[in-house]
């Protein structure tokens, strides 16, 4: 549904690549699931399932006459019962599905090259390890995954399997069944955060220098602190763009997120880092409290709950935007 500019910008150079790889595929922190979700009132929920189905059963006209609508309703939330179908048509995921039927059971079937088998098998039970469906080794959950993880690797062998993809292939995987899953996990490989799971993360490291950018519009106080303290943006941004936040944020805000990703692509992975920047290093009186580089890694790692609730991010956030639409639209 959206596409990103390259803006006349060209990729720098890869130099980073141990680091930025550093904190992907290791993380021991409570699953985000375990965080309550925000309740909507029963009548509000229907009233919203309603309109979601009139649009996702006329989706062309919907998106020739009323794109904002569509993006204004993704900004609310998409309703439970319909968030992964509707994920799906705003990705373009189910056209990719529809333009190569059998596509994904070809890969599926086919044996796969064992250097990704190995590494992927090995990350398959780090992925939201409290949940249902992956809390069992060899379920139907990891084996889901494993599929499309996989599939993606015979799909883009140029580019083979990265650790980031996991937990977004997982999140896609509680909402639709794995050929669906695949195909969106393609588009946000190749359209929302294309090269970002290159071998020499070029993508990632040019978002990274943007990201900063951004920040001294936006908070100089932080991005100075961050400056002084000589911290690269990979050191922060890196699991939080790779994953899509979802393994850093409350799992109510993953998914309101990620509706309006869906929607609007990566400028919402960028207006959600600045708000978590702005509002973890953005007064004196919290840079006081993080005198070296350590104190401020750790205060960006572990951030308080309070900023990333979802009400406060959708609200900052949309605030915060003007600056990163002129980067990406």
């Amino acid at each position: 549904m959206v596409g990103r500019k390259n803006g006349g910008l060209t990729r720098l150079a890869a130099g980073n690549e141990a680091r930025a790889f550093a904190s992907l595929g290791t993380s021991h922190r409570p699953c985000p699931l375990l965080h309550r979700l925000e309740e909507v009132p029963l009548e509000v929920l229907r009233q919203r399932e309603s309109k979601w189905l009139d649009m996702l059963n006329n989706w062309d006209k919907w998106m020739a006459k009323k794109h904002k609508k569509i993006r204004l309703r993704c900004q609310k939330g998409i309703p439970p019962s319909l968030r992964g179908r509707a994920w799906q048509y705003l990705s373009g995921g189910k056209v990719k599905l529809q333009q190569n039927p059998g596509k994904f059971d070809e890969l599926d079937m086919s044996p796969g090259d064992p250097k990704w088998l190995d590494v992927i098998e090995r990350d398959l039970h780090r992925q939201f390890p409290f949940h249902e469906m992956f809390v069992s080794r060899g379920g139907h959950g990891q084996q889901d995954l494993f599929r499309v993880l996989k599939a993606y690797t015979l799909y883009r062998p140029e580019e083979g399997y990265c650790q980031a993809q996991a937990p977004i292939a997982a999140v896609l995987l509680m909402h639709m069944p794995a050929e669906q899953a695949f195909w969106c996990l393609v588009q946000i490989c190749e359209k929302y955060l294309p090269g970002y799971y290159s071998e020499k993360l070029e993508a990632i490291q040019l978002d990274g220098e943007i990201l900063f950018s951004l920040l001294q519009k936006m908070s100089p106080v932080a991005h100075k602190h961050l400056s002084r303290q000589k911290i690269d943006p990979l050191l922060y941004m890196t699991e939080w763009f790779m994953c899509a936040f979802s393994r850093t944020l409350p799992w109510s805000s993953v998914l309101r997120v990620w509706d309006m990703f869906f929607c609007e692509g990566v400028k919402i992975i960028f207006r959600v880092g600045l708000v978590l920047l702005k509002h973890a290093l953005g007064s004196p009186e919290k840079v006081k409290a993080c005198q070296g580089q350590y104190e401020t890694i750790e205060r960006l790692r572990s951030l308080s709950p309070k900023i990333m609730q979802e009400a406060f991010l959708v609200q900052e956030g949309q605030l915060g935007g003007t600056c990163v639409t002129s980067f990406y639209t």
